[in-house]
């Protein structure tokens, strides 16, 4: 019998490069990824699902208008760590020269990737052309692909991530995956719910598997994926190449940490729970850099990090009537240092919190 001669410390680097998942050329430790999500995809949430072992966690989307045109507060977006690699910029736009000159913005500030968000179904951004309004004009959004990787080269990937189609009669993923290939898109998202769904009813996971065999480019599948179960189904049943997480890592960046244990792990601690929350908290202040405005936008993590805790809903109730750091982390320290999990969940309900527009 002839065994295989072990592998040196550079050869099995080279074998464990090939086997992980890539875009282009640009290798991803693992095929979870944190969606883009406005007011949630920032920096200092980015890096905790990274550190947590996101494979991919892509900026919140970014008007191509607002850096065209070099506005400040658009610019901000493109803030990032040096742990953030590859540095994943989504942006939104419909005029191929517009999406173009972001692009190549978005390289000058360090983006490794690009990403075109055709799927947001936001009426102020469908209403410019933009977002899920692409899905119905297959050529114009082809052009806006052209356009993007002329302006930034071959070393640059650009992917796009799109929905099922407008609505339930005009299903177009799988023409617009084609066309978006043939334009030179590195990787397709796909949302499997229509523009009018919005996050809505049931996503139709069939078509994440149709996609799949109508391109040969890389695959995302997102929607409805709550546990580990459910993107192990996901993979198992579409044959995508990634999954994509929104809705489940909203106060749970520990989830990517089961996902790559493959597995349920235990929740964390009180402790660690705490820790993570008010290290969340502190560099969210930071980054933002006007305290009371920050406070207000961490609000909704403070909602989702609370919920299935015992005692939330009085938590959430008190910590609503301030807007100054040190009040919410004393607060924060407060709860989440002794909460324990209520399985009643007893008073738990709608949470308040607007989903279409932080997943727009």
């Amino acid at each position: 019998m002839v065994f295989p001669r072990p592998l040196d410390a550079a050869h099995a680097a080279q074998y464990a490069r090939r086997c992980m998942p890539s875009i282009g050329h640009i290798s991803v430790s693992n095929p979870w990824i944190l969606a883009p999500m406005a007011g949630v995809s920032e920096k200092p949430f980015r890096v905790m699902a990274l550190e947590f072992g996101a494979g991919l966690a892509p900026t919140e989307l970014i008007s191509a208008k607002g850096l065209e045109y070099q506005n400040r507060r658009t610019r901000e977006y493109l803030d990032h760590s040096d742990r953030e690699v590859p540095f994943w910029v989504q942006l939104f736009g419909g005029e191929p020269d517009s999406m173009a000159i972001a692009a190549e913005a978005s390289v000058k500030a360090g983006a490794h990737m690009l990403d075109i968000n055709m799927g947001c179904p936001v009426k102020k951004v469908t209403k410019t052309g933009a977002g899920s309004a692409l899905l119905c004009d297959t050529s114009r959004a082809a052009d806006v692909v052209r356009a993007m990787r002329k302006a930034v080269g071959e070393k640059v990937p650009v992917t796009a991530k799109i929905r099922a189609g407008w609505d339930s009669h005009s299903i177009n993923c799988e023409d617009m995956g084609r066309r978006l290939e043939d334009a030179g898109v590195g990787a397709i998202s796909l949302h499997a719910r229509t523009r009018a769904q919005g996050y809505s009813g049931k996503a139709d996971w069939s078509l994440i598997r149709r996609l799949k065999d109508a391109v040969k480019v890389p695959v995302i599948g997102n929607g409805d994926v709550k546990t580990v179960a459910d993107a192990k189904r996901m993979q198992a049943e579409t044959g995508c190449d990634f999954v994509m997480l929104g809705r489940a890592a909203l106060g749970n960046p520990w989830i990517f940490r089961s996902l790559c244990a493959g597995m349920d792990l235990p929740a964390p601690t009180p402790p660690e729970r705490m820790e993570t929350i008010v290290r969340h908290l502190r560099e969210h202040v930071e980054f933002i850099g006007d305290e009371t405005r920050a406070i207000r936008q961490f609000r909704q993590h403070i909602i989702w990090y609370s919920k299935g805790l015992a005692g939330g809903a009085a938590f959430r109730d008190s910590v609503m009537r301030h807007d100054t750091y040190n009040a919410v982390m004393d607060l924060c320290l407060q709860f989440f240092g002794y909460a324990a999990p209520d399985a009643s969940r007893e008073g738990d309900g709608d949470d308040g919190v607007d989903y279409a527009t932080a997943l727009g």
